[in-house]
């Protein structure tokens, strides 16, 4: 695959990925707060996005900025969450992003996505999530889904997410940024598969190269 067909891929896309909802993150940015977004990001991380939905509505109802979230107990947190993955150190890390949000921030948080990383637990995924969700910006979230998807098509030849968004970044069209990771999670967990890929009914196949592709279905 190439970019003389990507329009037409994106296209396919946004009309599939309507029957498998959005992800949780996605309809938590709606709301356009940047803390939320950044919160829900964290939670979601190797967590099922039904849990993170509950775990998230539980924690805002407790704290919804980062000045009443850092004066929170890790205990009080670690209640709210459970039973999202890791929700222990996920609590002591939302206590500390709060903290260095409030403290050298001004409360707000970073638009940029090296300042982003240097929060704790913030990595590349989740730092391009915020920017391009939360701010609108230049963020291209790069998981685990995107990078698996578009090597399978031949988009990318690469061997790890961070050179995936890199090459990413030279060669896929701007507009599509935000959207690419929404829709290749929601594709790769419902038809796009790790093992045994439904490519039988899937709509894309005619510009897949299915690079790795041993077993479809």
């Amino acid at each position: 695959m190439d970019n003389t067909h990507i329009d037409i891929v994106f296209d396919i896309l946004r009309l599939e990925v309507k029957s498998f909802g959005e992800p949780i993150v996605g309809v938590i940015a709606r709301e356009r707060d940047p803390f939320k977004v950044l919160v829900a990001t964290i939670l979601s991380l190797r967590t099922k996005d039904g849990t993170t939905a509950e775990a998230a509505k539980r924690l805002f109802a407790l704290a919804a900025n980062p000045l009443a979230m850092a004066r929170l107990d890790p205990a009080a947190i670690e209640e709210a969450i459970y039973p999202v993955g890791f929700y222990k150190t996920k609590a002591r890390t939302l206590i500390q992003v709060s903290r260095l949000i409030r403290d050298e921030h001004a409360g707000r948080v970073p638009h940029d996505i090296e300042a982003l990383l240097r929060l704790p637990g913030v990595g590349r995924k989740t730092a391009n999530l915020v920017v391009s969700l939360a701010f609108g910006g230049e963020g291209l979230c790069v998981d685990t889904h995107v990078h698996r998807i578009t090597n399978r098509w031949g988009y990318v030849a690469t061997k790890s997410p961070l050179e995936t968004e890199m090459r990413l970044r030279e060669i896929l069209p701007i507009k599509y940024w935000k959207e690419i990771n929404d829709f290749l999670v929601a594709y790769g967990q419902n038809l796009c598969r790790p093992v045994g890929p439904r490519c039988s009914v899937c709509r894309i196949q005619t510009y897949c190269d299915r690079v790795g592709v041993q077993r479809p279905r």
